[in-house]
C-alpha cells in the first residue's frame, strides 16, 4: 500500500494521469451518447446501469448481465474496449517512464532521503568507502546514506544495495545535507579527503544537526583539538582503523573505550599464566576473583585449544592457560588466587 501511495504522489506531480483520465472520460461520455443513439430505451443507457456496463466492458470482464443487442451497440462496446486499452497503455507507459526516471535520479544522487535512525557517510575514497559500507550494511535493517562531492562519483557506487542511498553535491551545503536526512540520523561519519576538509565538514554537519552523534576520521589526531573547538562531543578516530570506525558508528562510545585503554595512566590490558601447580577452576571463578577483589575484567583465555574471547563461564581453566584481562595494574597469580572460590 505504501508503494502505491508514493507512486500516486509521484504520478500526480508529473501529471501522468491527466491524458489517460481525459481519454477515459471522453470515451465514457461519448460512448453513453452513442449507445443511446444505437439502442434507444435500452437498459444499458439508464444512468444506474451505464456506469456498470462501461466498467465491465472497459475491463473486458463481461459478466453478461447487460449487453448490446444491435450491431450499432456492439460497435459502441468495441469502441469502449479500444478506448480502455489505449488508456491503460498510455498510463502504464507513463508510470514506467516515471519509475525509470526515479531510478536514474537515484543513480545520479539526486534523491532526498526521509528515513530515520540511519547512518550518514560524508565523503568518498575508492575501495575504502566500499569496505566501510559493506561492514555497516552487514547489520540487518541498517540503512546508510552516502553523500559525496560532485567530482568524486558520477553515479551510485553499489546500485544493487537497496539499503544504501546516494546523495551527490556540495556536501558543505545545508540543503544537500538536508537531503541526507541528517537531522534524523543515528550517526554521521565524516571521512574526508584530508584533515582540513574534515574540519570544514564537521562545522557543516554540526550546523545542520548538532545533536547527531558525529565521528570524524583523522589522519593526524592532533587535529582533534581543532575539532573540539567546534563540538567537544565529536568522536575522532584514526583514519586507517576502518574496523573501529564501523564499530563506533553502530555503537557510539566504543572509540572512547579503546582510547581509554590506550591512554597511559588509565586501565590497560594485561595477561597472566596459570602455573603448573594450580588447580583447575572455571572461567566464572576467575571472573569473580578478578572483579570482586581487583576491579578487573577477564577478556579472553588461551588454552591448548586456542584463544577464546569472552569465554563461557563454565569453561575449565587448567594449569598452563593464559588469562587476558583489563585492570588498573598488572596482577600476579598469587594476588588473585586467594580470591578464587
Amino acid at each position: 500500500m505504501f508503494f502505491f501511495i508514493r507512486l500516486a504522489r509521484r504520478t500526480s506531480r508529473h501529471y501522468a494521469w491527466v491524458l489517460p483520465l481525459a481519454i477515459i472520460g471522453f470515451v465514457f461520455v461519448t460512448g453513453w451518447i452513442a449507445m443511446a443513439l444505437a439502442q434507444p430505451g435500452s437498459d444499458i443507457v439508464r444512468p444506474g446501469n451505464y456506469w456498470w456496463w462501461f466498467l465491465i466492458t472497459a475491463a473486458t470482464v463481461g459478466y453478461g448481465d447487460l449487453f448490446p443487442e444491435t450491431t450499432g451497440g456492439r460497435l459502441v462496446g468495441a469502441y469502449v474496449v479500444f478506448g480502455s486499452i489505449t488508456t491503460l497503455a498510455i498510463l502504464f507507459s507513463r508510470i514506467s517512464a516515471i519509475i525509470e526516471n526515479a531510478k536514474g535520479r537515484r543513480m545520479r544522487g539526486e534523491i532526498s532521503f526521509s528515513g530515520q535512525n540511519h547512518i550518514v557517510l560524508l565523503g568518498y575514497t575508492a575501495g575504502r568507502t566500499e569496505r566501510i559500507l559493506e561492514e555497516l550494511l552487514s547489520e540487518p535493517e541498517r540503512e546508510v546514506v552516502l553523500a559525496t562531492w560532485e567530482d568524486q562519483l558520477s553515479e551510485h557506487p553499489m546500485p544493487g544495495e537497496d539499503r544504501l542511498q546516494f546523495v551527490r553535491g556540495d556536501i558543505t551545503d545545508l540543503d544537500v545535507l538536508a537531503r541526507t536526512g541528517l537531522a534524523s540520523a543515528h550517526s554521521v561519519l565524516i571521512d574526508a579527503r584530508d584533515d582540513n576538509e574534515a574540519v570544514t565538514l564537521t562545522v557543516a554537519a554540526n550546523t545542520a544537526a548538532p545533536s547527531v552523534h558525529t565521528i570524524v576520521a583523522l589522519r593526524d589526531m592532533r587535529v582533534q583539538r581543532t575539532i573540539f573547538r567546534v563540538d567537544t562531543t565529536v568522536h575522532c578516530v584514526q583514519w586507517h582503523n576502518t574496523q573501529l570506525i564501523g564499530e563506533e558508528l553502530s555503537d557510539p562510545g566504543i572509540a572512547e573505550v579503546y582510547q581509554e585503554l590506550a591512554t597511559a595512566g588509565g586501565k590497560g590490558t594485561y595477561s597472566l599464566t596459570v602455573p603448573p601447580s594450580a588447580a583447575t577452576v572455571d572461567v566464572g571463578a576467575w571472573q569473580a576473583a578478578l572483579g570482586r577483589s581487583h576491579g578487573a575484567t577477564l577478556l579472553a583465555v588461551r588454552t591448548v585449544d586456542g584463544i577464546q574471547v569472552s569465554p563461557p563461564w563454565d569453561l575449565p581453566v587448567a594449569p598452563g592457560a593464559r588469562l587476558f584481562y583489563i585492570a588498573a595494574d598488572r596482577l600476579d597469580y598469587d594476588e588473585v588466587v586467594g580470591s578464587l572460590s
